[in-house]
């Protein structure tokens, strides 16, 4: 099952909603402002991110000028708890299942989701119009 952590607020969490609608994709939605993560939750993501925390950090957020210089020398549970006591120090919106995780909004990289067959027609009906 697919995953979506959103900000009501948030542009970006509003569009990859209605992405994923307008191509019938099923997820769980969460605000996690209203329904904030734990720790375990936090590891989680951690785990599928490439660049670690730097993909999840917000440096829009207005906490993050207080926080900053001192983000390097956390150890990842200060970070984490960090992350817990501050929500919104977290980009928004995360797309993730079991294996990939997307954070923010690209209608490129959302298309990852798409199951592999609606992909495959894509790629199909892409190279017949370039014959």
């Amino acid at each position: 099952m697919l995953n979506l952590y959103v900000s009501p607020s948030s542009s970006s969490s509003r569009k990859a909603k209605q992405w994923l609608r307008d191509h019938g994709i099923a997820f769980k939605e969460r605000n996690i402002g209203r329904e904030p993560l734990n720790a375990e939750e936090i590891k989680q993501l951690m785990a599928l991110t490439e660049d670690g925390s730097d993909e999840l950090i917000s440096t829009r957020a207005k906490i993050y000028t207080r926080v900053k210089d001192n983000l390097d020398n956390l150890t990842l549970s200060e970070l984490i708890d960090l992350l817990v006591e501050h929500q919104e120090l977290i980009k928004r919106p995360i797309i993730f299942n079991d294996y990939q995780m997307q954070i923010g909004f690209s209608e490129e990289e959302i298309r990852l989701f798409l199951p592999r067959e609606v992909r495959q027609e894509n790629l199909r009906r892409l190279t017949a119009n370039i014959s």
